[in-house]
Formats: C-alpha cells, structure tokens, sequence
C-alpha cells in the first residue's frame, strides 16, 4: 500500500518540476502594454513563418491579459445590475433582462461575465490575489486556475506574485500532477507509476473527472481493472467506460418511459450490457431516449402555445385582412391542429412527416401517433 510519505514525495516532485517550468516559461511571454504592441508585416515574404506566428501569438496574450481584467469588471458591473434589479424588481429577473436587452448583450454572454466575475472575487480572496497578479495570466489560464484544486491555485499565484506569466498549459500540468499525486480514486500501483513518470499524468485528470460521476459500486470496478492491468491503454478505456457508465445512469434516470415499466432491471440491463461489450450503444440507445423526451414536452408546450396565439389573432382579423387571415389559416391547418404536417428537406430526399397528437382529457400528456 502507498504511504502518505510517497505521496508526499510525488506532490513534492512535481511541485517542483512544475516550479521549474513556470521559471523556463516565463521569460517566452509577453511584458509588453497595449500601446507597445507591434504586428507584424502579412505581406513580408522574407518574414519565415514561424516568426511571425510567435509575434501574433505574443501580441494575442498582450491582448488576452488586459482582455480579462475588462470582463471581470464587466461581469461586476452586471451583478451590481441583477442584484438592484432583483431586490427592486417583480422577482422574475425582467428588470436585468430588459437592462441586457437593451445594450444588446445575450443572456449567455451576461452570465458568462457573471461566472467570471464571482470566479474571480473568490480566487482574489481566497488567495488574497492582488489585481496587478491577474495581469500576470491569460484569460485562460486565470479560468482553469480559478477551477483547478486549492492547493494547485495557491502554487500558480504564489508563481504569478513573484512576477512570472501563466498559461492555461502551465495550469493544467500542475493540476494533472496534483491529481495524479493526490486523487484517492486513482489505485495505488497507477500513482507510483504517475509519480515515477512512467505513465503520463495528463491520461489521470479525465478518469478522475469521470470517477466522480459514479455511485461507489461502479469505481470499484473500474479501479480494480486498471490496477490488475496499470498501463495507458488500460487507463484510456476505463475513462471511456466511465464517461458511458454516468451517460447511461443519467439518462436512464431521466427516461420516464423506463421509470414507469414494471419489473425493468435497469442495473441487470446495465451488466448485461458490460458483459456483450455494448455499453457505448447502450448509453447511447438511453441519452438518446432521454432528449426525445425532452423534445416530445417541448413539442407540446409550444403546440399549445401556438393554437393559443392563433385563436387569439383569428379573433382580430376578417375579410378587410385577407393576407393575414390566410396566414393563420395555414398555420392552423397545418402547424395548430390536431394534426402537425411538416416537410424535412428538400428535393430527391425530401419527407413529409405527419403527427397527431390527442390530449387525454383531464390530465397533462398527450398521444403522439407519428406516420
């Protein structure tokens, strides 16, 4: 059994390792400001190729740094916003959207911002990060920071204070080694081999990730087949085997189709599945199940809201809107009505699919019957 001491010793050599790193990096990156930036020539044929992307490449971190300092105070300034509107708003949020909507700013875009911004306040005090040290990372790298493990973080702004550049490659190695060092779902016999560095940390950090996701009876299968066999193509397929795994747990949780059959073993289905070699299909077969669902109740809910607002406009137009009145009608005729006609694509391969659903009366379902 691997002792904490070995542990230890692992962190502590590719603590130091990455140390190094950090020193040998920081000297290949930009220092430079906005005004100092200097493109190079597109149209200078002497110029060799590799050259010039190394200057586009430090012009785009230059840019990259100061690019992150500007969203995190974006994403502050959105904040300030969401939080005004919710504590003097209707409680739905329309005030922040309305805001959002009218400096043309995407819902997906603003809550990014807002990530950013709560990432960014929680490393600065939990690390007691300076803003003049963000300037020291990428965008990148000051996400996977803000992601990676505390004590992984603390190694990076530690390296960021005493004025070296970060990357996202840098963040990442480290994180992998720390993983690869400390992670209790890794077997001992595959961290002695990550600390030796005969199997590469970076094939560790996704299995753990994937680890995670499954409840204790299905690790310990998948721990046990990489430690009897403690090698990278091992490694590889028990990630593979667990991505599959937390698909099919979570999709079939989701399938009410499968919750409501009586006597259905979705665990004997699942060892049956393991044993044929058709896991991968499986979990497919199930996701897929899943999100024909979730398009089956999104087809309903705008089925209902679409016969909705077609009763409402028939109710305001007559023979004076004849364009108009024949709009709705062929909406309702075909879109509307109990009946959905549709064409998928065009020409030689073109289908016309038809779909007739019948609400059950008195209870929130319908019956799709498809041709």
């Amino acid at each position: 059994m691997e002792t904490l001491e070995t542990v230890a010793t692992s962190v502590t050599t590719s603590v130091e390792a990455s140390a190094i790193r950090l020193e040998t990096w920081a000297a290949e990156l930009p220092t430079g400001s906005l005004e100092d930036l200097a493109l190079p020539d597109p149209t200078d044929e002497a110029l060799p190729e590799p050259e010039f992307e190394q200057q586009v490449e430090r012009a785009w971190q230059v840019c990259d740094r100061f690019d992150l300092q500007t969203e995190i105070w974006r994403g502050r300034i959105l904040r300030v916003v969401r939080d005004r509107e919710k504590q003097r708003g209707d409680g739905r949020g329309s005030g922040f959207l309305n805001w959002l909507k009218d400096r043309e700013i995407s819902k997906s875009r603003a809550y990014a911002l807002l990530e950013l911004a709560d990432r960014a306040d929680s490393l600065m005090q939990s690390q007691e990060l300076e803003p003049e040290t963000v300037d020291r990372f990428s965008k990148r790298a000051f996400l996977e920071t803000a992601q990676a493990p505390p004590p992984v973080q603390q190694m990076v702004v530690e390296a960021a204070q005493q004025g070296q550049r970060i990357t996202r490659r840098q963040v990442r190695d480290l994180t992998d080694e720390w993983t690869a060092a400390t992670s209790e779902l890794i077997p001992a016999p595959i961290r002695a081999k990550a600390a030796e560095q005969s199997i590469p940390s970076r094939y560790l950090t996704p299995l753990v990730r994937e680890l995670e996701k499954l409840p204790g009876s299905h690790q310990q299968a998948l721990q046990a087949e990489i430690a009897l066999n403690p090698d990278v193509d091992t490694l590889k397929q028990a990630t593979a085997d667990a991505r599959f795994l937390a698909r099919y747990l979570q999709s079939a949780a989701q399938v009410q189709v499968l919750q409501e059959q009586e006597g259905l073993d979705l665990e004997g289905a699942l060892e049956e599945a393991l044993r044929l070699g058709l896991l991968n299909l499986t979990a497919d077969l199930v996701n897929q199940a899943a999100q024909l669902e979730q398009t089956l109740a999104r087809l309903f809910t705008t089925w209902k809201r679409l016969g909705s607002l077609a009763e409402k406009l028939d109710g305001h137009i007559g023979a004076s809107t004849p364009h108009l009145r024949r709009l709705c009608r062929s909406i309702e005729q075909h879109l509307s009505g109990s009946t959905i006609q549709t064409g998928l694509g065009r020409g030689a391969e073109a289908l016309r699919l038809q779909v007739a659903l019948q609400v059950l009366a008195g209870e929130e379902e319908a019956d799709f019957q498809g041709s």
